[in-house]
């Protein structure tokens, strides 16, 4: 008996008819026996915006329907916008989500209902998930008597490269917190005892900019395998990254935007305004905008993304492969035909990014999909 499991980035959409923005992808995502995304917004009516948060989403509680009859039954809530608005939104989107039949992992009112793994029986096999944060505004990870989400930390050091010479660049080190990466181990060998199969997802890395992976994604990532996580699904970096097999175990470090969108009405990005807004510094290249793309001022290379399909037989993983999709000017992400040029397009960007990351996975393409590990062939 055989299974499949989808996955996709980060979703919000942000119009009067929610469940639109899937209009392309519905089908699939509903074809599976289970489908997976990333929320990047509060869904609520309530709450008061946090002020030293930057970009804070506050959407319809009504968008909790449509993730559901887009296809996805489970959803992390596990990121940097989980309390954008405070304790009543983020209760309310748990919630909303409940109330639809949505399971929500990644959260929870304190530290030990956060942990808390996902499980679901597919195709005779137990699955758990788990979900973890990097990205991590003050106040947002959960504790012993606070709500919030899973923490996985992370340290940043800056080495001069040149120490004679001022005003080099500098090489940029990062490393998980010990204490957290601990706590993600026993988290996942707990799970791995009661399921056959675990997948962790993970709100890290580093956002806006092409291929670049960050050292500590690499150290739990490899760390997160090690303790028997099966496939790990990366998300927040708002653009797609390279994709690593290790020990025969897929590793996305980043599917990018899903269906996401921003209000026209606001400069959340601060990519709409002068070159006197400043609000993401460095990083306004990567995030231009475009007026043809209204709701989506991203960089071009961010209209790139793709479904993680996932077959399950066995109660093993059976296959990992990669369906190239493409996000339109209207917000909406659409599964490309291999004969449209676009596929090829999403697949060289994906073979680049994991050339400029150093990452020795390959990919095998097989129809409309991108494979990139299978049971039968290690691709590396």
């Amino acid at each position: 008996m055989e299974a499949l499991i989808y996955f996709a980035g980060d979703v919000a959409p942000y119009r009067e008819d929610p469940v639109s923005i899937f209009k392309h992808v519905k089908q699939v995502l509903s074809g599976g026996d289970l489908s997976f995304c990333q929320l990047e917004a509060n869904l609520s009516s309530r709450g008061k915006r946090l002020p030293h948060v930057r970009a804070t989403l506050l959407y319809d509680p009504k968008i909790a329907k449509a993730i559901k009859e887009a296809g996805f039954r489970i959803v992390s809530f596990a990121s940097n916008h989980c309390m954008d608005w405070g304790e009543d939104a983020f209760f309310d989107t748990i919630e909303n989500l409940k109330r639809e039949g949505i399971k929500v992992v990644g959260v929870g009112k304190n530290i030990d209902e956060a942990r808390e793994p996902v499980y679901v029986k597919i195709a005779d096999a137990r699955i758990a998930f788990l979900a973890y944060n990097s990205i991590l505004p003050e106040g947002f990870w959960a504790d012993k008597n606070r709500p919030g989400c899973v923490p996985l930390r992370a340290y940043t050091l800056y080495e001069q490269v040149e120490p004679d010479q001022p005003g080099t660049p500098c090489r940029i080190l990062t490393f998980p917190r010990e204490e957290d990466l601990k706590e993600m181990v026993t988290d996942i060998k707990k799970a791995k005892a009661n399921a056959d199969i675990v997948i962790v997802s993970m709100h890290w890395g580093v956002h806006f900019i092409p291929y670049v992976i960050a050292d500590y994604q690499r150290i739990a990532g490899h760390v997160a395998i090690d303790s028997g996580a099966d496939l790990i699904i990366g998300t927040h970096a708002h653009i797609l990254k390279g994709v690593e097999v290790y020990r025969d175990k897929a590793i996305f470090y980043s599917l990018g935007n899903f269906a996401l969108e921003l209000p026209e009405k606001e400069d959340l990005l601060g990519v709409r305004g002068t070159s006197k807004d400043v609000r993401y510094g460095e990083y306004r290249p990567y995030a231009k905008y475009d007026p043809e793309y209204r709701t989506y001022p991203f960089h071009p290379e961010a209209r790139k993304t793709g479904i993680v399909k996932c077959v399950i037989s066995d109660k093993k993983i059976k296959s990992v492969s990669f369906l190239p999709c493409y996000i339109d000017k209207t917000s909406e992400p659409k599964i490309l035909d291999r004969s449209d040029e676009r596929f090829n397009e999403v697949v060289n960007y994906l073979e680049s990014a994991n050339r400029e990351a150093g990452i020795s996975a390959s990919f095998r393409v097989e129809g409309n999909e991108v494979v990139v590990w299978d049971a039968k062939e290690d691709f590396d």
